[in-house]
């Protein structure tokens, strides 16, 4: 089974970690999926490390949960300006209501902090934001991937591969 058929979108924004969209990227294209990478204004966007403008599909705001099969949000210092995006974390909210999948890596899971989806499941993050996954209700785990139903999250770019790797499972299930 592959991911044909299913439309896939990564949220992001200036200041995104590289290796957290574009391995997501490439991976889930070469599963088959339709992959869109997304940020609140619909205009490319600049990596932490130098990257100096990766163009993207379009806006947050402008894709509906009908048309989305699950959604990626990588790390970076992206995160906290997706979370302020409104139809970034309705988008969030409402994949994670209708069970999608939804994953996140690094400061990622701020998104998953700010669409109050944390309440009784268990996560891991980058450990600078575990105050703030703890406080917004889930269990932290040092796993370096935890995988709770429809919610996939990750640590930091080391742990990409497995990542994806338990994305695409749950996603293909």
């Amino acid at each position: 089974m592959t991911l044909r058929n299913k439309n896939i979108v990564i949220l992001t924004s200036d200041l995104f970690e590289e290796s957290e969209v574009l391995y997501p990227q490439i991976r889930l294209k070469g599963e088959g999926a339709d992959v869109k990478v997304l940020s609140p204004t619909g205009d490319s966007v600049k990596g932490k490390n130098g990257f100096a403008a990766l163009p993207v599909d379009g806006a947050i705001k402008d894709v509906s949960i009908e048309d989305v099969d699950a959604v990626v949000v990588p790390g970076g210092f992206a995160p906290d300006k997706v979370r302020q995006d409104e139809a970034a974390i309705e988008l969030v909210k409402a994949a994670d209501a209708a069970g999608k999948p939804v994953a996140f890596i690094c400061h990622g899971l701020w998104v998953g902090v700010t669409a109050d989806i944390l309440q009784g499941r268990t996560a891991t993050a980058v450990g600078v934001i575990r105050p703030e996954v703890e406080g917004a209700g889930a269990t932290w785990s040092d796993d370096h991937v935890v995988v709770d139903k429809n919610l996939v999250t990750a640590q930091i770019p080391r742990d990409l591969e497995e990542w994806m790797k338990k994305f695409i499972d749950v996603a293909k299930a």
